[in-house]
């Protein structure tokens, strides 16, 4: 037997049914028995809905009011009368299974799975396997139109079944109709219709995932938004009524291993990603959610691993995945289980622990904990920044791709950093920003986030003419967006106050946007980090005496470029050192440092200065050793050393000074005058670093 079922939310209708998140208001259900070919009682119930605000579009089809469906019954007591009405036909029809018969995927997978999922309630099974009526239609007549492209309408005017939509109750006719194509599809003797339902995932299955698979880009997509503390599971709950494939929620880290708020997740096929697609910007509790397309080499980039460790350790099925950080770099597996107690016992006893460890075998200090069952997981993060040894340590809910992704991350690390190719410009730069006091700059404040330069010069009007050339920076947050600040370089100082006057509060999409008159020393000191308000200017963090180790302060160290700003011009970016010598037109650098080698140095900070000029514009080459030599000769500037010239200590004692170090490496010849040329000493620590000539320094 079949139950032909149609419904109705308070949103859209037909194609849009359930992308607008709108709870469900109409259920209209009948039962046909195949063999005989006969059909029980037609069935409509409204459904009070928590808002009974409706669209004009389902006012205008359905005919419904807010009035007539608040004397409704809501959505649970709805599916247990369904229930009960349906066992009631098919027992005077003399049968007892079912299966469900819907007008396409959209009300089973868009409407239904995620509204009672969100309201906490269970559907029968019933709502687990259904057959899909356009796809048994075009089955059924293969010269039909697309299965995405039918309708009731189109396959009752394909089979001519004279039908008139206005005589009915809206959902009466489309029930009706419904019987109708299925009762002409059985006379007709078709073949392979009605056999194969399709299916909804009961719950979603965890998994390894393996870099030699081959993932379908047309699979895949990339949500964002989402909640720090969110897990796989609360994201297939937010994906309820789709199928996920096994192991296809990727959770991604950041540079920290933290999780950013973004996962991958693959899909069993591409129909189930089109359908995911439409849920872009529902909602987790309070937040929306953005859903976007990507592609099966991202996923495999997350999620795929090829170490046999963590494969044996992930091959255990349906397992719950706890992470574990902060442990002391001492505990060992009976710490471990310790800690943890009988209460949340491990799958497997150690078996189901795996540490985290450096490509040389030193611990991170991180763990993964596998649980057969919800209630053990539970357990376990009750013990969250509970006391192990004398540390803290925190637990969170994982997955298996934030295993492949954490352990991928730790395994690639480098001992020791390498230097990549310098990268020079293929168009020299004849520009500087100017870092004087004079007040010839403006910063705007509020910018819409989606504001680019072009925005930005319509925004300032006939002022354009007045922007030095390159003059426009846009600053980006620590993830690489903008953070809704900009400056701009102005010819002179009055002009730069006629901007401001003129242009602040004024709107940009909706937004005003507050413009303030600056100097070029501040504004490349909020470039590179620092803050600047009311108060006054606040140093980068990388300035700051507290965030680097009192023996460092004798370095006057000049500022880095940020990995992001790997490209950029470094004149652009950084303020001329200021020298008794230096001269009023120094030659540009073509030399960048790295981040790797950045991080030697100092700590830097949040934000990232923007190209001075537009990417499509000038291009950047990785050079060759020949022409950085000869770019180097002719601008005198230094480079770093050869890959190997520097280590970096990990490990030290917070208050180790320079001396400890230097007596750390005594016996090591060093030669001072290379190091003059990528660090600004002062007096004070050149005789230091003089005297012996037996160490090297980082």
């Amino acid at each position: 037997s079949l139950v032909v079922l149609f419904g109705a939310t308070a949103g859209a209708y037909g194609a849009k049914l359930g992308s607008d998140e709108r709870e469900l208001i109409l259920l209209v259900w009948q039962v046909v028995d195949l063999h005989s070919k006969k059909v029980g009682t037609l069935h409509k119930s409204l459904v009070k809905a928590d808002n009974l605000d409706l669209s004009d579009q389902c006012r205008e089809v359905s005919g419904l009011t807010p009035e007539g469906l608040g004397k409704a019954e809501p959505l649970d007591r709805v599916l247990q009368q369904f229930s009960q009405l349906v066992s009631s036909d098919l027992k005077v029809l003399g049968r007892s299974s079912y299966t469900l018969c819907s007008d396409g995927q959209l009300l089973i997978r868009q409407v239904l799975h995620p509204e009672t999922s969100k309201k906490n309630f269970l559907l029968s099974d019933c709502f687990y396997s259904f057959y899909d009526l356009r796809k048994e239609f075009h089955t059924c007549y293969p010269s039909s139109a697309a299965v995405k492209d039918q309708t009731i309408k189109t396959m009752a005017e394909y089979l001519g079944l004279g039908t008139d939509e206005t005589e009915e109750d809206f959902g009466v006719w489309q029930v009706k109709t419904m019987v109708a194509i299925v009762f002409t599809m059985l006379s007709e003797s078709c073949n392979r219709i009605f056999t194969e339902p399709e299916t909804v995932k009961y719950k979603y299955e965890t998994g390894p995932c393996s870099k030699s698979e081959t993932v379908d880009s047309e699979t895949v997509i990339r949500a964002r938004g989402l909640p720090w503390q969110s897990s796989d599971q609360d994201i297939a709950r937010f994906f309820k009524g789709l199928n996920i494939a096994k192991g296809g929620v990727a959770l991604c880290l950041n540079a920290q291993g933290r999780r950013n708020g973004e996962a991958l997740v693959r899909f069993v096929d591409s129909e189930q990603r089109d359908l995911a697609l439409e849920r872009h910007k529902h909602h987790m509790g309070s937040r929306y959610i953005e859903v976007y397309k990507a592609t099966g080499e991202e996923f495999l980039k997350i999620a795929g691993g090829t170490s046999n460790e963590v494969a044996q350790f992930l091959s255990k099925e349906n397992q719950v995945i706890i992470r574990m950080r902060g442990l002391p770099f001492t505990a060992t597996q009976e710490d471990v289980l310790g800690f943890l107690g009988p209460e949340c016992p491990v799958t497997g006893g150690k078996e189901g622990l795996l540490f985290v460890k450096y490509p040389d075998g030193r611990p991170t200090g991180d763990a993964f904990v596998l649980f057969s069952c919800e209630e053990y997981a539970q357990n376990a993060l009750k013990k969250h920044k509970e006391i192990l040894g004398k540390r803290y340590i925190e637990l969170f809910r994982s997955t298996a791709a934030e295993v492949q992704q954490v352990l991928n991350r730790y395994m690639s690390t480098p001992l020791i950093p390498t230097l990549p190719t310098p990268i020079i410009p293929v168009i020299p730069p004849p520009y500087t920003i100017a870092t004087g006091s004079i007040r010839d700059c403006i910063r705007l404040r509020g910018l819409p986030y989606t504001a680019g330069i072009d925005d930005i010069l319509e925004f300032m009007g006939d002022a354009t003419g007045d922007i030095k050339p390159h003059g426009v920076h846009m600053v980006l947050n620590q993830q690489g967006r903008p953070s809704g600040d900009a400056f701009i370089q102005m010819k002179s100082a009055d002009k730069a106050f006629m901007v401001a006057q003129k242009c602040h509060k004024k709107m940009m999409k909706d937004r005003y946007v507050e413009v303030f008159q600056c100097s070029g020393e501040e504004m490349n000191f909020v470039l590179m980090g620092g803050t600047l308000n009311r108060s006054g200017l606040s140093p980068p963090p990388c300035k700051l005496p507290c965030l680097s180790p009192p023996a460092y302060a004798a370095f006057q160290t000049a500022a880095v470029i940020p990995a992001e700003a790997a490209l950029y011009q470094p004149q652009a970016l950084l303020p001329t050192t200021r020298t008794p010598q230096a001269s009023a037109a120094a030659p540009p650098a073509v030399t960048y440092y790295p981040a790797q080698a950045a991080q030697l140095y100092m700590n830097y900070t949040a934000y990232y200065p923007s190209p001075p000029v537009s990417p499509t514009t000038v291009g950047y080459i990785a050079a060759p050793p020949g022409a950085v030599a000869a770019a180097a000769t002719a601008t005198h500037t230094p480079i770093l050393p050869q890959p190997g010239a520097l280590v970096r200590m990990q490990g030290l004692p917070y208050n180790t000074g320079m001396k400890e170090i230097l007596s750390f490496f005594q016996g090591y010849q060093y030669a001072p005058d290379d190091y003059n040329g990528l660090i600004q000493l002062s007096d004070q620590a050149r005789s230091v670093l003089q005297a012996p000539k037996e160490w090297v320094c980082l």
